[in-house]
């Protein structure tokens, strides 16, 4: 009875928690298309992103694909949790928040490279968590990695997170020499089709892109954050480390497997924290990525706590997704 009085509990345990989330995501990027009808775009850098960009994306196309794009991986966050159980309740509520959390940032709501490649980044660790313990490994980090491979196409960048996919097939108890080898041709194969293309019509140049843009660092003081994306990152640094605390502490009550995905989990999203605040010129990319982590651990918090401190938490990060959503506005209008 106690759990059921809880507002925390009573929207985490909703049949209607997602659908409401969808909603108000919506809701949100209506309200934000009339107030901010001119939302600027954060140019890259990146020739090839940039030429597929404005060569093939109508300007009207940009805020619906974004959306679209979030909509795969809200999906594939509820494929993740149906078939590795990382939330033993409710398997939706990840996604609900990750709705939510992208919602309240109006300058993420155009489409940039990173929001392909954290698609792409999505279904790789799928692959990466099918690995645990696996007796045959090599053809599913080969799966894994050439996702990588793929989303590294549109944002170079993601090739940096291989080593931390090889830390977590180690741990994982999948990495062995051969599922090693797989995993490089996985991640090559992409960019051998691009290297056929680009001789094939003379723009070898286009082959060289992805490795200049990968070596090729911007940077910028920690002073050029825009206020927003400053608030907007202390906030989502807030919920990982309750959440990631709230892993490590009452971890005992999940299985082994599933402290083994939460761990690599918090050491995946703290990296990305790591590489936003060495590179923020890449902070438009990385977000989408994020965000990821970010909704799978504050969704494991939220639904598997049931005490008065968690509840008030719960109430406090809902006042505050809103406060920082009229702040975000705010600070674009």
């Amino acid at each position: 009875m106690i759990r059921s009085k809880r507002l925390q509990n009573r929207i985490t345990a909703g049949r209607f928690t997602l659908p409401a989330a969808v909603f108000l995501s919506l809701f949100c990027w209506v309200l934000t298309s009339i107030l901010l009808p001119e939302i600027p775009v954060m140019k890259s850098n990146y020739p090839l992103w940039e030429t597929i960009y404005n060569d093939w994306i109508p300007t009207w196309a940009s805020a619906p694909l974004s959306f679209l794009l979030y909509g795969i991986i809200g999906y594939f966050l509820i494929e993740l949790n149906n078939t590795f159980a990382i939330i033993r309740m409710r398997a939706s509520v990840q996604t609900a928040i990750y709705f939510l959390l992208i919602s309240v940032c109006p300058a993420m709501h155009q489409l940039y490279a990173g929001d392909i490649a954290s698609t792409a980044f999505l279904i790789s660790l799928f692959f990466l968590f099918k690995g645990y313990q696996h007796p045959h490994p090599a053809g599913i980090l080969f799966y894994s990695f050439l996702f990588i491979g793929t989303g590294s196409l549109f944002f170079p960048q993601l090739t940096l997170f291989i080593p931390i996919f090889w830390i977590g097939a180690y741990s994982f108890q999948a990495l062995t020499p051969k599922s090693f080898f797989g995993g490089l041709i996985g991640w090559t194969l992409p960019y051998w089709f691009l290297f056929g293309h680009a001789y094939f019509y003379g723009e070898i140049e286009l082959f060289y892109q992805p490795f200049i843009e990968l070596v090729t660092f911007h940077p910028i003081t920690l002073w050029n954050f825009p206020l927003w994306e400053i608030a907007t990152l202390g906030y989502l640094f807030l919920l990982f480390i309750v959440s990631s605390v709230h892993c490590l502490v009452a971890g005992y009550e999940d299985k082994i497997r599933t402290r083994s995905y939460l761990h690599f989990l918090i050491f995946l999203t703290f990296c990305i924290f790591v590489y936003i605040l060495l590179q923020p010129a890449q902070t438009f990319h990385l977000l989408p990525l994020l965000l990821i982590g970010v909704s799978i651990l504050t969704g494991h918090f939220v639904v598997l706590t049931n005490s008065r401190a968690s509840n008030v938490f719960f109430i406090c990060a809902l006042a505050g997704l809103i406060l920082l959503f009229g702040f975000n506005v705010w600070m674009l209008l």
